[in-house]
């Protein structure tokens, strides 16, 4: 055996051995000791190899999924080795013979189909990058649902490519990404890499030959040539077969079902980079926590389909004003028609997921259980069409038209299914039980048999009992001896003919009969006979669904078409959102914009939040100054976060809105630094500022705040100046720049496009109100003291701020900072006395208050006597 499990692991170098061994995994060697630190279980030893013990660890075949989930979020990879045969075709051989057992698949973070190790409402997507012809391609697999996505990122000789490829990885959040070893080494692409270190497998590069994995494409969805999907570069068909080929490797030749390649022009979705969508926090707080994202806010979809669905559109929405359109309808259609939108959530919420089962089923992994989900799948997608269609006088959207036509539920099937399952189900089909009575009448026949001859042993444990008068029998089973009678120890001699002595322990005695031995062959045979009648029955069952793959999967894509737009209908009744007027131009008027999350988190909701009208069409680059606290960054995130809401085909939180479309989203908002790789804070400031200035084009959009505040105050007002002529001139994009440099204000009279807004500050009684509106005009001040207050600065420190802030505004800064010291008598007078000089001088006379200070002993003073004395020094600094 540990010859065998020594070839075996010789195969899989890279992965931990499951080796299945009756009711465990075990593992040996390293493998055992990294499993035993990973999940903390106990490692052991059992014999020897080369002299020394072998270490050992295993954990069992029923909790097998979890501490595979845990191994796989650890980062490892798993190759599972199961029994091929029944121990006892074993011992036929010999009594020594091993189990024979193979490898069944090969578990890494792009390849997992089981619902416990997957996040139900996101996809699951393996990833490969391949260059080629001096293009660098990705393609992409979710495994669970059949996507297959190519697309190329660029000419590898050409700026960009390294910032189209942190988008591409943004977009997809790939588990594991499959490149040839060669491309670790190409050096525009060394920070992509860093990022995602974690989740990249390289492959040997004879893996990415473009020639065989157009054989392999060609073969697998059997067509003589691909050019029915498109035309595809060498690169891209590399990637694509780089992938099939993974598959093939890791499912051990069962492929999922797929759909044809799709190929993604980089021009159809709108251009995010990965440091703007961690500014913005779509789908992902900057603590990487989902609580608190725009996907959290927005989400109201029922099934996992439609939650994956949507957060696919939020990461990449369109720049095609009229695929948006057709999806604006659709919400447009469910927020008319509250009454449909609420019956068809309700069908939506008996509607599990379609996509996962079908994939277990097409893998040979599925059980009883997906048979259901597809049967109740498939009944909710009849009850939707029936209500979609039930009222001709409410014409469907084209979208929603078209997901009505998919959804095509084969009654037949659901009929079958019904009949043939059990309301309660096993998550295995091995475990039988599982087949509705009345389905097939052998197998319920082979049942009565097996349930009969349970009585009969029932039956005559009672007869045994009344004729040897030994009320502790019983008839019990185990896999050794099958039935037997046992009783204890000091009852055994009350038993003689017809009972036949079979086994002795410490405190009890086995016997067997005639009778029961007959009833024990009757119930094997019978047991076993009805096992196997009911895999039969369910191969047959899941040869009718795979039979039937392609329209299943195509109702799946509809359910969760309809999931989302009935969500977004449902979101915007509820939160008065808006339908936005998409144009072609580079309009950008927004009449009363809200910020989702925050308004969300708000306790009165909208009604709390002040909105604010942004107007981006004559004047496309706003300057936004005034105090932090007042609510810059949340008007910049808001305008831009309505924006991409628009463009998923979503409502949105404005009291109106037009809009251009935006073909690429830049923020630069917030502070961090990256030290994992030496970078300073204002260095991820100037190098995110630096992708925005080189990549921002006119139909751009670009939020920035507080450029070059990193860094001394006159470089730092030189760069954001700079920035801002950049923006203008070059870019010409639409822009709202926040700052804290009021000096910047001066460029509007020089700038035609350029508009300077400010947030409204109320002073009242010493205090400053913070009215979260955006005004017209600059701000005269920062409030930066005031902000400082509230945060709880030491009052002294405060009032220093003050003193320092009134000499700074009243003349020239640089002749104010030479005098700060000598300039503020009470500090002034408390410095150290100067060093004397080498010539003997009359020392400088002490400050008064200083000398009266002198002569007080804090120790003798009563509380009242303290308090004159510090009237006294209080009248002496005056």
């Amino acid at each position: 055996m540990m010859a065998h499990y020594l070839a075996l692991k010789q195969q899989y170098p890279d992965c931990l051995l499951f080796y299945r061994m009756g009711d465990f995994y075990e593992m040996f060697f390293d493998d055992a000791v990294q499993a035993a630190r990973a999940l903390d279980i106990t490692l052991t030893k059992r014999g020897k190899h080369a002299g020394d013990d072998i270490p050992m660890a295993g954990v069992p075949v029923h909790a097998a999924e979890g501490y595979l989930s845990r191994l796989i979020r650890a980062g490892f990879r798993v190759a599972v080795c199961e029994q091929m045969e029944d121990p006892s075709e074993a011992k036929k051989r010999g009594p020594k013979s091993p189990v024979k057992r193979d490898v069944v698949r090969v578990v890494t973070p792009g390849t997992i189909t089981e619902d416990g190790l997957l996040d139900a409402r996101r996809a699951n997507f393996l990833t490969a990058l391949c260059d080629g012809g001096g293009q660098l391609a990705l393609a992409a697999v979710d495994m669970t649902s059949g996507s297959f996505q190519v697309g190329l990122l660029g000419e590898t000789a050409k700026s960009g490519l390294a910032e189209a490829a942190a988008a591409a990885l943004f977009r997809l959040d790939p588990a594991e990404i499959l490149l040839p070893e060669r491309l670790l080494k190409a050096e525009r692409l060394f920070e992509v890499f860093g990022e995602w270190k974690a989740r990249l497998a390289p492959l040997p590069g004879p893996r990415f030959d473009p020639g065989n994995a157009r054989k392999r494409l060609e073969s697998v969805f059997e067509v003589g040539t691909l050019e029915g999907f498109g035309h595809f570069s060498l690169a891209e068909i590399a990637a694509a077969g780089a992938l099939v080929d993974y598959l093939d490797l890791t499912q051990r030749g069962k492929l999922p079902r797929l759909d044809a390649p799709v190929r993604l022009e980089s021009s159809a979705v709108m251009a995010i980079d990965a440091s703007t969508a961690r500014s913005l926090e779509l789908v992902r707080t900057q603590n990487g926590e989902r609580k608190g994202s725009l996907l959290s806010v927005v989400d109201r979809t029922i099934t996992p389909g439609g939650a994956r669905l949507l957060n696919a559109r939020l990461v990449a929405p369109l720049t095609d004003r009229g695929a948006i359109s057709a999806r604006l309808d659709s919400v447009s259609f469910f927020h008319t028609h509250s009454d449909l939108r609420a019956k068809l959530r309700e069908a939506l919420n008996r509607a599990p997921d379609l996509e996962r089962p079908l994939t277990r089923l097409t893998l040979g992994r599925g059980g009883p259980r997906d048979l259901a989900a597809i049967r109740d799948g498939l009944r909710a997608a009849e009850t939707l069409r029936e209500r979609l269609l039930a009222d001709q006088s409410r014409p469907l959207s084209a979208e929603l038209a078209a997901a009505v036509a998919d959804l095509r539920p084969d009654t037949g099937l659901i009929d079958r299914l019904d009949r043939a399952l059990k309301p309660d189900l096993p998550m295995l089909a091995r475990d039988g039980d599982f087949i509705a009575p009345d389905y097939a009448p052998e197998l319920d026949y082979q049942r009565s048999l097996r349930d009969d001859a349970r009585r009969h042993i029932a039956g005559l444990q009672a007869r045994y009992v009344t004729e040897t008068g030994v009320n502790s029998l019983k008839v019990k089973h185990n896999n050794v001896l099958g039935y037997f009678v046992e009783v204890t120890a000091a009852q055994a001699d009350k038993l003689s003919a017809p009972f036949i002595h079979r086994q002795t322990l410490a405190g009890a005695a086995r016997f067997t009969t005639v009778d029961l031995a007959d009833l024990d062959a009757k119930v094997s045979k019978a047991g076993d006979t009805a096992l196997a009648l009911e895999q039969k029955l369910f191969e047959d069952l899941v040869g009718e669904v795979l039979a039937r793959a392609e329209p299943i999967a195509a109702t799946a894509r509809a359910l969760a078409v309809l999931d989302v737009s009935a969500a977004l209908a449902d979101l915007a009744a509820d939160r008065a959102y808006a339908r936005p007027s998409l144009t072609d131009g580079i309009d950008f008027h927004i009449d009363g914009g809200r910020h989702p999350v925050v308004e969300a988190l708000l306790p009165g909701g909208a009604s709390g939040f002040i909105a604010n009208d942004c107007d981006l069409g004559t004047s496309r680059l706003w300057l936004l100054t005034g105090p932090n606290m007042a609510g810059k960054s949340t008007f910049l995130r808001q305008n831009a976060l309505i924006c991409l809401l628009a463009q998923i085909g979503s409502f949105v939180p404005a009291r109106a809105a037009t809009l251009g479309i935006v073909d690429r989203l830049f923020s630069r908002v917030g502070a961090a630094d990256d030290l994992a790789r030496g970078r300073s804070t204002f260095m991820v400031e100037m190098v995110e500022t630096a992708a925005i200035l080189n990549q921002a084009g006119p139909r751009a959009l670009v939020i920035l705040d507080e450029i070059g505040r990193g860094t001394a105050t006159f470089d730092g007002l030189s760069i954001a100046w700079a920035a801002v002529e950049h923006l203008h001139e070059v870019s010409r994009c639409r822009c709202l720049f926040a700052t804290h440099y009021h000096e910047l204000t001066k460029l509007a009279a020089r700038l035609p496009a350029l508009s300077c807004h400010s947030m409204r500050v109320k002073e009242w009684q010493g205090d400053v109100v913070f009215l979260h509106e955006v005004q017209t005009g600059a701000a005269d001040r920062s409030y930066g003291i005031h902000v400082a207050k509230l945060a709880g600065l030491p009052k002294p420190v405060l009032r220093r701020a003050e003193q320092v802030l009134k000499l700074l505004e009243s003349g020239d800064s640089s002749t104010a900072l030479s005098r700060l010291a000598d300039d503020l008598p009470l500090f002034a007078a408390l410095k150290a006395a100067p060093e004397p000089a080498e010539e003997a001088e009359e020392p400088p006379a002490l400050h008064p208050a200083l000398a009266a200070l002198a002569d007080i002993d804090p120790d003798a003073l009563t509380p009242r006597e303290a308090l004159e004395a510090l009237y006294r020094l209080k009248g002496l600094t005056v």
